[in-house]
Parts: structure tokens; sequence; C-alpha cells
């Protein structure tokens, strides 16, 4: 696992050993995600939320992103963090939260402009943290969901549509923007 580009760009990182739950993102998954938003991440504020190794949020660190939060509720994704912040020199732009995702979601003042979320697969998580995670969101926040392919999400999240939708061969992206016109939650 490596940094993609920028700053640290090519960079090792280590991975959480000895669980099921975390799984490195693919180069190619990675890749895409990045390529969607890559001129919205320069200067922004951004959310690891479930971060395991922290590479999502080192990577957007790596694109320019000016502060990026990684929350993880497992000790051991937390060292991945924090080493791996430590050997790409992202020390000072980040925030470290030892915290499960609902009671982070729930007490954080902070906003954000650019929340990525790949929790494992295989428990909801994601429907679980959307509608929490909506209302800590800049006006034109965008949200990417990192998620099992046979995984359908809401195509509303209260003031958030999905914007478009990412396949790759077990894995899909699901891109949230702020829709064209408020309206109710929507499956």
């Amino acid at each position: 696992m490596r940094v993609i580009t920028g700053k640290a760009r090519g960079r090792k990182l280590v991975t959480v050993e000895g669980t099921e739950v975390v799984r490195p993102t693919a180069d190619s998954v990675k890749e895409a995600i990045f390529s969607a938003i890559q001129f919205e991440i320069e200067g922004r504020r951004v959310l690891d939320l479930f971060a395991g190794s922290g590479q999502l949020g080192i990577e957007a660190l790596s694109r320019g992103a000016a502060e990026c939060w990684f929350v993880d509720s497992a000790a051991v994704s937390i060292k991945a963090v924090r080493d791996n912040l430590k050997s790409t020199g992202f020390e000072g732009e980040a925030k470290v939260v030892n915290m499960p995702f609902s009671a982070f979601l729930k007490s954080t003042k902070a906003v954000f402009d650019i929340a990525i979320l790949d929790p494992p697969y295989n428990y909801n998580l994601i429907r679980k943290a959307l509608p929490n995670l909506t209302e800590k969101m800049s006006e034109n926040g965008v949200i990417i969901c990192e998620h099992e392919k046979e995984c359908t999400l809401p195509q509303r999240v209260g003031r958030f549509e999905l914007a478009k939708l990412l396949r790759h061969s077990r894995t899909s992206v699901s891109i949230y923007r702020p829709a064209a016109e408020e309206g109710s939650d929507t499956e």
C-alpha cells in the first residue's frame, strides 16, 4: 500500500494486520475516488471516517488538503494511522480520534468539506453514519462512500443526493453532493 501522488508520492504505508474488517483500498479504486474530486481537495478539511490505516485521508493530505481528521474505534487502526502520518510527515495537518463513529458524529462541532467513508463491509455502517454526517458537511461538501458492490445506498440523504456511482470489480464508490433543491430522505 502506498501514496499514489502529491507531496508523499510513492511513500509506503503500514496496514492493519491480523484483522478481517480492515481491507486496504486498491490503488485503482483510490485513483478513481481522487480523480472524481481532484479539483476540490486543495485547502479543504477532510474527514476519514472508519480510517483503518488512514490511507485515504493521507492521500487527500498528499494532494493538498489543509487538514484531515482520522476517526476509528480500533486502537490497532489508530496506531497504524499515527505511524503512517509520522512516516509521511503529515502529523501537523492531522487530528486522530479514537472513538466510535456514531459518538464522534454526535459530539464534534467540526464541519467538513470532504468526507470519506470506507467501513468494514457487510455491517451496514454507511447507512447508519450518513444521516448524522450530512449535518457536519459544509455547504458544498462531498461525501464519498466505498462499499461492497452488492450494497445499495439511498438516492438521497438529508440535503445530499447520489451524484455518481463508480463500479470496480467487487467494490463500488458512491459520491454524494448537495441536491439542487432541499428535500426529505428517500430510499
